[in-house]
């Protein structure tokens, strides 16, 4: 298994996903997921986070390394998901997986029903 990239996270963040985890505990296979990826991240205040580092509300784009096409997500709370494509719910597992990237970082996507697709962070912006 390859090493798992260091992450970054921002306190506010871990505090709001703690509880997050907290309120699904055990109905959640990326829950516990996240909780792991939450137990090895290096915690900042929001406003000492490097630039270019996904956190909540961030908007990423996204190059995919299998199609050379560029799309762009944002990382919202479970109850912001309002239909909208572009947004990834933090309980999504590719969600889970963005949280703390920069840019540089590849993941795998999953795809219901298809192979990953693997993406490269290329840019994130961050909302006030």
């Amino acid at each position: 298994m390859a090493d798992l990239p260091s992450i970054i996270v921002a306190e506010e963040d871990y505090n709001r996903l703690s509880t997050l985890i907290e309120r699904v505990a055990g109905q959640s296979d990326v829950a516990d997921g996240l909780e792991e990826e939450l137990s090895r991240a290096d915690l900042k205040p929001l406003a000492e986070m490097p630039e270019g580092v996904v956190t909540m509300n961030s908007r990423v784009r996204f190059l995919n390394e299998d199609s050379g096409a560029e799309n762009e997500v944002a990382l919202v709370y479970p109850h912001e998901v309002d239909g909208a494509d572009h947004k990834v719910s933090i309980l999504a597992p590719a969600g889970a997986a963005m949280l703390g990237l920069s840019i540089g970082s590849s993941i795998e996507w999953p795809m219901r029903g298809r192979k990953p697709i693997h993406l490269k962070i290329i840019g994130v912006t961050r909302n006030a």
